[in-house]
């Protein structure tokens, strides 16, 4: 036994399953040495997921994040020789159309993420896996790639473990929990053991199913809860007898039903000659806080392995039956059926990165086999590199609020999730009915007697559209039109674009309450923030201003957009409600690691942002202030902002826009919203809800949104947000950007496509919503930049004002010509579009004269 260490510099909670062994192997890749890990069981873990997992792999979503993790830990798998690439059907039974639909947008997202999905027919699904009725379905999606970590995850996990500790890098020490962390000056500085303390600089949670627990020792929580997962067993199965095969068929999907099933291959495998079919709970999911997860030699089976009621799965298991009889004509094994514990999360994403609360303390929870080497190179590289390969934002435990790790909301919004695990198919504009109504303006009340259409985010109530303004479709009804399609219609209100003309018409208000707000301050905040910014903060000319900026990361990939402030004593940052708690954590860390003198506090909650904009903006807030010709263009410039008083409340007028017409962003206490709201609604003016703010004018003025369009695999040239000159100052990512500026040409550019023809083979006009791959009009192939980066739609819009669908892509260099035409699919049908604009390039008033009027 190794003699145990006092000192590391890196310990691993969780060395057991495939997520702790992959990243110490990683780890070690990237040149890290001195590793301890430690778990509460053995070493391949016998309680935690990885040891009953299924371990099968499907390559396909409609998330690119779990695409690249997923492919790249198929590769991984296979080149240990531990994968079996056997390829899974995802079926449509006759009758549930909408499964069939949602094969085909899933074929649509495998084209955009880069993997090989297809349709095929019943009957080819029928020749790919017999035990299928054909005449039960209609169709199937085919993923060639998909396929089964053999022969299971926990001998690969095994094997990575021992080859690490043979490297002399990692050491191991099993049935070892943590019992607490060591913190010092909000560091880590160690792990507690029944053996002793572990010192280290860095502690990485990989503790699958008690991640949570091992959270609480640092005072924050996880947005994660272990699900059970019924998985029943028949046979004995002896179609593969002496091939050898750990598994025969291709794997099967049945997610109308929430079901899937695959066999075990030869009764000598590892297996043993069975057909497991699992289920995922639709209506009743059954949630397990990890504090109550037995203890091993309390379970039965293990303490992942939860005991099955058949009541849970009677009803979907007849209707398996009838798809693949062979489970009628198998007998039932009781005794090895169980409910699997794994793990769902509040909003689809796992929980990795850097702990909020302790620096040095690392994340890699909520992780399934399909994408454990892939989490493992993402942790290496990050921790390495201050970086990962792809965006990660949808990842980041930074992305979370306060209020989203508390322990209700994770509860509700948990198990929200877990009830739309496989079906019903989840739409892109999807509002989580759980855990809302935490955030609400100080008009909120007013909202509602409008017959506000409410969404949500970042725990905001956000009306897009509102009720009272129905009849405004009599005035503007010919110009926008009805979504025939279901689909395209969910989750959108008709008024929306009413709303969005009449506001270019006339004068409107929304409410942008949402904004993130955050408050520099401090002998080093000029400097933090200059190092942080590409736009020019420092200088006494810029007090008083606000600086559109990005934040880069050391590659020139773009990782925030946002305004900041100029003020006299601080720097006021105003953020996205989706990309702030990011942004704040980031500018926290950078000032700690970098030595300013700083605070940085969150001041979202203390202030409200009203934005009034139209062609009589002007003429109606003069109506307001007592001396009207302070907001003429010649008093009042473009970008700039001036103290005035409306309904008696200090208010900071922002002459700025993002709706693309002439007007201001109204910043106020929070106290003092009410009063302000009411003000203007006194006037008459209309209040137009947050969609034609965050989407149809957005879309019609080409502007970028964070974490859709702007994303750090892609530059701020690639984007077209350069400005003409690069100031003097130094700051992060600049050494990138000044070689990226010095190119000749940048390998992609961020366009606008319209599409040309919206009318399906069915005749019906068809309004996008989510991604779509942008194709070649004469292969179909979809376009692929010279650093391999596939073209996809990264928004996507109906412009009342243009009267077209309108998108953003990023286009290699090559093919961003204005006119070129191109294609996007949609539910499986192709239609035209054609670059309307290279770069930043707005198709309403192009020359952004009505925003500076």
């Amino acid at each position: 036994m190794a003699a145990f260490p006092e000192q590391a510099k890196i310990v691993i909670i969780g060395i057991g399953g495939i997520v702790g062994a992959s990243v110490a192997h990683h780890l070690i890749e990237r040149g890290w040495d001195g590793i301890v890990g430690i778990d509460k069981s053995a070493v391949p873990t016998d309680i935690g997921s990885t040891s009953h997992a299924s371990d099968f792999c499907y390559a396909t979503s409609h998330d690119q994040l779990s695409c690249w993790t997923t492919a790249y830990s198929i590769d991984f798998y296979e080149k240990m020789g531990r994968y079996a690439r056997v390829g899974g059907l995802e079926v449509a039974r006759v009758g549930d159309d909408e499964r069939m639909a949602e094969l085909k947008r899933k074929v649509a997202s495998g084209k955009a993420f880069g993997t090989r999905a297809t349709m095929i027919s019943a009957a080819e699904a029928k020749a790919k896996f017999p035990l299928l009725e054909e005449e039960m379905i209609q169709g199937a999606l085919w993923d060639p790639d998909a396929g089964l970590v053999t022969p299971r995850s926990q001998v690969v996990t095994g094997e990575l473990v021992e080859n690490a500790e043979k490297s002399g890098k990692l050491t191991t020490f099993a049935n070892l929990p943590a019992t607490d962390l060591v913190i010092e000056d909000g560091r880590i500085a160690g792990v507690v053991t029944r053996r002793g303390t572990i010192r280290a600089n860095h502690v990485i949670v990989c503790a699958g199913l008690w991640g949570r627990l091992i959270a609480e020792m640092a005072g924050e929580d996880l947005p994660v809860m272990p699900i059970d997962h019924p998985l029943l067993w028949f046979g004995p199965y002896d179609e593969f007898a002496g091939t050898g095969k750990e598994i025969g068929w291709p794997l099967l999907r049945d997610q109308g039903n929430s079901a899937y099933m695959r066999d075990t291959g030869d009764p000598k495998s590892t297996e043993g000659g069975m057909i497991e079919w699992g289920y995922y709970e639709e209506t009743e999911p059954r949630l397990v806080h990890p504090r109550d997860i037995l203890e091993k030699e309390q379970a039965r089976l293990s303490p992942s392995q939860r005991d099955l009621e058949m009541e849970q799965v009677i009803e979907p298991l007849e209707k398996a039956m009838e798809l693949t009889p062979i489970l009628a004509e198998l007998g039932y094994e009781e005794k090895r059926s169980f409910n699997g514990l794994l793990q769902v999360t509040t909003d689809g994403g796992a929980s990795l990165g850097e702990s909020q609360k302790v620096r040095g303390l690392w994340y890699a929870v909520a992780v399934w086999v399909k994408d454990g080497p892939g989490v493992g190179k993402l942790i290496a590289d990050w921790m390495t590199d201050g970086r990962t390969p792809i965006d990660i934002h949808a990842a980041d435990y930074a992305r979370f609020y306060p209020h989203q790790t508390e322990e209700g909301f994770i509860r509700d919004r948990c198990t929200e999730t877990a009830m739309k695990v496989y079906n019903p198919a989840v739409h892109p504009r999807e509002p989580f009915s759980k855990g809302r109504n935490i955030r609400r303006s100080p008009f909120y009340e007013r909202e509602v007697e409008l017959g506000g259409h409410f969404m949500e985010l970042g725990g905001w109530e956000r009306a897009h559209g509102y009720a009272a303004n129905e009849h405004l479709l009599d005035k503007w009804g010919d110009r926008v039109p009805v979504r025939q399609d279901e689909w395209d219609n969910r989750h959108f209100w008709r008024v929306s674009n009413a709303e969005h003309l009449e506001m270019s018409d006339n004068v409107g208000m929304v409410n942008l309450s949402h904004f993130a707000i955050y408050d520099v301050e401090g002998p080093g905040h000029v400097d933090l923030m200059e190092w942080l910014c590409v736009a020019k903060i420092g200088g006494e000319n810029m007090v008083g201003k606000g600086i559109y900026t990005h934040f880069l990361e050391d590659d020139g990939g773009v990782r925030a957009d946002l305004t900041v402030i100029r003020m006299q004593d601080r720097c006021r940052v105003i953020d996205g409600a989706d990309a702030g708690p990011r942004d704040f954590n980031f500018m926290k860390r950078v000032a700690a690691d970098m030595g300013f003198d700083v605070a940085i506090t969150d001041v979202t909650e203390d202030f409200t942002t009203i934005g009034l904009w139209g062609p009589n903006a002007r003429a109606t807030l003069q109506k307001l202030v007592a001396d009207p010709d302070t907001l003429e263009h010649e008093n009042f410039p473009f970008a700039t902002l001036r103290q005035i008083e409306i309904a008696g409340k200090a208010v900071t007028a922002f002459r700025i826009s993002y709706v693309g017409e002439q007007g201001w962003e109204l910043h106020m206490r929070y106290e003092d919203g009410l009063a302000v709201w009411d003000a203007i609604r006194d006037l008459g003016v209309m209040a137009f809800g947050v969609e034609t703010y965050a989407n149809s004018r957005r879309m019609e003025k080409s502007l970028r949104l964070q974490n859709a369009d702007l994303l750090t695999e892609y530059n701020l040239l690639e984007a077209d947000l350069a400005r003409p000159k690069v100031k003097q100052a130094d700051f992060r990512g600049k050494a990138a950007y000044l070689e990226q500026r010095a190119r000749n040409h940048q390998p992609a550019t961020l366009c606008t496509l319209v599409m040309t023809d919206n009318v399906d083979s069915h005749g019906v006009a068809r309004y996008p919503v989510g991604i779509c791959p942008v194709m070649d009009e004469a292969t179909g192939e979809v376009l692929i930049d010279e650093l391999g980066r596939r073209s996809f739609t990264t928004s996507i819009a109906y412009g009342p004002s243009i009267g077209k669908n309108i998108a953003l892509a990023y286009l290699p260099h090559d093919r961003a010509k204005k006119g070129n035409g191109l294609m996007i699919e949609y539910f499986g049908e192709r239609f035209p579009v054609e670059v309307a604009g290279i770069g930043y390039a707005p198709l309403y008033d192009p020359e952004n004269l009505k925003p500076r009027s």
